[in-house]
């Protein structure tokens, strides 16, 4: 059962995230630390920390949120936050769209419109212990949520099949409901493909495994402290927004189309907007737990080619993907597109070319 929802933070969690931020005191850097040289730059955080002070306004952003229709449904014993927009012309066809970290339902709120003007029926749901939904008592993985929102389309609003998309976590979860619950996903897409070679790796995969290793050791550090130790880190971010800011920031400047200036790609209001779907729910500690799942995972038995119906999209500042070759035998593949810009957030960055290439994929099945 869904229940409508509206988003109203309580006024002493506003009123204690504005004392922290007001009482931030911004570090040093060393006097070589140019263009992010060695991670958030401490100038960048001052500004930001300032604007977020003095001109940052909630009840903006919370309208802005409120603005489309919302509900929350108990599935497994947590409140689960969702969107739900019907098409507002067409058939109907039922799309469900994850989120990933540092991520929220606030990627999709100017593309869920669009794709539901092309005749899709939207749902976007919250992770478990991300923006406006509960948090699970422990770390759940991905086959647990995906296990989830089989129970959100086919038991609460009633949809036989339906399609999925997702990007970073939200691909994981997409990819667990395409290949353990083939009998209601029609067809998948991702914007976000990971891969881990098994067999004999080819030629082509060899130069992408080596540059992917590369790279992850430039970048990756960040998923090694939250898959072992969420908790060290987490009690210590969730207590100082502007903390927490400097340890995301960084992420939606490296991972975003934007030349290395940030506000190309978002606004500081985005960014402190999204920010805050961690802190008014006091969630930064639980979405850390998902990368915690990894290390408790049940290895899965299904190890042929997911059946369904297979469609990616390849945003330039986005990571590579493996070449094609490496994954048609894990992969239904009928759609492999190269997007013109963009990064890991692409819903967010470009809305309308991501409702453009996730309507134009699903419209076969529409």
């Amino acid at each position: 059962m869904k229940t409508p929802f509206q988003l109203s933070v309580p006024q002493p969690r506003l009123d204690w995230i504005a004392r922290r931020v007001a009482d931030a005191v911004i570090g040093y850097a060393p006097d070589d630390d140019l263009d992010w040289k060695y991670g958030t730059d401490a100038r960048y955080l001052a500004e930001f920390r300032d604007y977020w002070r003095d001109s940052y306004d909630w009840p903006v952003a919370q309208d802005a949120f409120n603005a489309l229709p919302q509900f929350r449904a108990m599935i497994e014993g947590i409140p689960i936050h969702f969107y739900h927009l019907r098409a507002t012309s067409g058939g109907g066809y039922p799309l469900i769209l994850s989120h990933g970290w540092p991520g929220s339902v606030l990627e999709f709120l100017e593309a869920i419109p669009l794709l539901a003007a092309r005749g899709f029926d939207i749902v976007v749901p919250s992770l478990p212990g991300y923006g406006f939904s509960g948090r699970p008592a422990r770390p759940i993985g991905a086959s647990d949520i995906a296990r989830m929102w089989r129970t959100l389309m086919v038991n609460v609003l009633g949809y036989a099949r339906f399609g999925a998309q997702g990007g970073d976590w939200g691909a994981s979860v997409t990819t667990a409901l395409a290949r353990e619950h083939s009998d209601v996903v029609a067809a998948f897409h991702l914007n976000f493909l990971a891969h881990t070679p098994r067999g004999d790796v080819l030629p082509e995969e060899a130069e992408w495994l080596k540059q992917s290793r590369r790279r992850f050791s430039q970048v990756g550090s960040y998923s090694q402290q939250m898959t072992w130790r969420p908790q060290t880190l987490g009690l210590a971010l969730s207590d100082t927004p502007i903390g927490f800011a400097s340890w995301v920031l960084e992420k939606y400047r490296a991972w975003s189309d934007n030349d290395g200036d940030i506000e190309t790609a978002f606004s500081k209001d985005q960014l402190i907007t999204s920010i805050m779907t961690y802190l008014v729910s006091d969630n930064v500690q639980a979405s850390m737990w998902l990368y915690a799942s990894m290390t408790q995972a049940r290895p899965s038995a299904f190890s042929g080619r997911i059946a369904a119906p297979f469609g990616l999209a390849v945003f330039p500042r986005e990571t590579a993907p493996p070449p094609r070759a490496a994954v048609e035998d894990r992969f239904n593949i009928v759609h492999w597109q190269d997007m013109p810009k963009g990064g890991h957030f692409a819903a967010w960055e470009e809305p309308e070319l991501f409702a453009g290439e996730v309507a134009g994929f699903f419209d076969r099945w529409n």
